[in-house]
């Protein structure tokens, strides 16, 4: 093991999404690849629900005051963050700059693989993009060395299901369609924004721990899940819903059937992502369009997805390995950046 000091910046821009994959990384380094990592974040409190009690990387706040900070040799900028003046400065004045680089959102669009690693000159300095993918030619996704497939599930009982979106108007029609159809389903609804479209849905208090039932359909109020935990709640389900980067990736390698809902964006630039994720990922029009309804774009069809299901659950861990072949994130960061030292 190289034993290499990296800073890696992170703001919290909403949903904690970005406060989690930095965290997965950060701890990745350190525990598999031996790096002393300061996380510098602006809101710390993300780390302490994910992680409660971690001693693995030293998280610091994100202030204002930058004096007598030296700079590490691995500076990571998540997400186009933006690093503090006086912190560029530093890294200008050493004798040896860091190796630089902006750790960039998700995509399976074609155009990823040809920036992928691309430098970019910034004022005497340069910085590397780096961006995740799911094919050969970029970062690849984030998974640990001691992450193992679980058993492939079954579908002779109700269907558990987890539940974490972002606002999505097509939740009431869904809850609705699991309420009156044939097959009863237990949905573990997470805390934050699925919480409160539920409670609006059952127009009734649904505070953490309650349990509530509607025809076919039981619904349990989740806490804020340590990542650890929500990942294991990944792998006890038999369908995911899940969001944005983080819980995406780990929907698949938990090996099971999941619905994503892409976070949402300006002029529906999100709907591009969905659509080269589906490129890749299925040919099955019912599958995709089940997505794409999800995504808001035409008529959500749940008893045909839901025949899809075991077919689903069957190719999982084929698709696991697939997106897993050309080496995983950490390892390649680590690569990348060990040939530039």
């Amino acid at each position: 093991m190289a034993h290499v000091f990296c800073d890696l910046f992170c703001r919290v821009i909403d949903n904690f999404g970005d406060a989690g994959v930095s965290w997965r990384l950060a701890r990745q380094l350190v525990v598999e690849h031996g790096w002393r990592v300061r996380l510098f974040i602006d809101d710390p409190a993300p780390i302490a629900l994910m992680a409660p009690g971690q001693n693995l990387v030293e998280v610091c706040r994100w202030g204002n005051v930058w004096t007598g900070i030296e700079p590490a040799e691995v500076v990571i900028e998540a997400f186009a963050c933006d690093l503090p003046p006086a912190y560029v400065a530093a890294m200008r004045a050493k004798g040896r700059p860091p190796v630089w680089l902006n750790l960039e959102y998700l995509s399976a669009e074609d155009w990823v693989a040809g920036c992928h690693g691309l430098p970019s000159p910034q004022a005497g300095l340069q910085k590397f993009f780096f961006f995740p993918g799911f094919v050969p030619g970029t970062g690849g996704l984030l998974r640990e060395a001691e992450l193992a497939v679980p058993p492939a599930p079954t579908f002779d009982g109700p269907l558990e299901v987890s539940l974490f979106c972002y606002g999505n108007p097509r939740l009431p029609a869904l809850l609705a369609a699991w309420r009156d159809g044939a097959w009863p389903i237990h949905c573990h609804v997470c805390a934050g924004l699925p919480r409160q479209q539920v409670e609006s849905w059952l127009d009734a208090p649904f505070p953490v721990g309650a349990k509530a039932q509607r025809g076919q359909l039981v619904l349990k109020a989740l806490p804020f899940l340590p990542q650890a935990d929500y990942d294991a709640l990944l792998a006890r389900c038999q369908l995911n819903f899940v969001r944005g980067e983080d819980s995406f990736v780990r929907a698949q390698w938990a090996a099971r059937p999941f619905v994503w809902q892409a976070y949402p964006q300006g002029e529906e630039a999100h709907l591009a992502k969905l659509e080269a994720f589906l490129k890749l990922y299925t040919d099955d029009e019912v599958v995709r369009g089940f997505f794409r309804a999800w995504n808001g774009q035409g008529a959500l069809d749940w008893l045909a997805f839901a025949a899809r299901l075991p077919e689903l659950a069957a190719r999982a861990p084929a698709w696991a390995e697939q997106i897993s072949a050309h080496g995983d994130l950490a390892a390649n960061l680590v690569q990348f950046c060990l040939a530039r030292l």
